[in-house]
C-alpha cells in the first residue's frame, strides 16, 4: 500500500512563507505534484516534477513563487512556498504517478495524500 504523507502546512500572514513536505513510502514513480483545493473551487494542480530530472512544471498563479524539490534520500517532496496571498488559501494535496508528467490531470496520479491545511490571512 503506497503511502504520501503531507506535513508543513498551517497559518500565515500575507508575504510569508510555508514548506510543505510530501514522505513516500515507496521509490518508483515518474512524476509527483503539488495540487489545492480552495474552499468551493475545484482542486488544481500547483506543480509537478518528473524524478531524477531538473524538470519542473509550475501552473501561472504560483510561478515564481512556488519551487517544488525532491531529497531522494529521504523519498520526500517539498513546495516552497514564497509571498503567499491570501488566494493561496486551501487545502494542499501531494499526488504521485506511475506515468511521465503530463500535465495535472488527476487520472495521471494514482496515489494522494490526505492533504494539508495553507491559510494565508491578509
Amino acid at each position: 500500500q503506497v503511502q504520501l504523507v503531507e506535513s508543513g502546512g498551517g497559518s500565515v500572514q500575507a508575504g510569508g512563507s510555508l514548506r510543505l513536505s510530501c514522505a513516500a513510502s515507496r521509490f518508483g514513480y515518474n512524476c509527483m505534484a503539488w495540487f489545492r483545493q480552495a474552499p468551493g473551487k475545484e482542486r488544481e494542480g500547483v506543480a509537478q516534477k518528473r524524478p531524477g530530472s531538473d524538470s519542473t512544471f509550475y501552473a501561472d498563479s504560483v510561478k515564481g513563487r512556488f519551487t517544488i524539490s525532491q531529497d531522494y534520500v529521504k523519498n520526500t517532496v517539498y513546495l516552497q512556498m514564497n509571498d503567499l496571498k491570501p488566494d493561496d488559501t486551501a487545502v494542499y494535496y501531494c499526488a504521485a504517478g506511475l506515468r511521465r508528467c503530463s500535465g495535472f490531470a488527476e487520472s495521471a496520479y494514482e496515489y494522494w495524500g490526505q492533504g494539508t491545511q495553507v491559510t494565508v490571512s491578509s
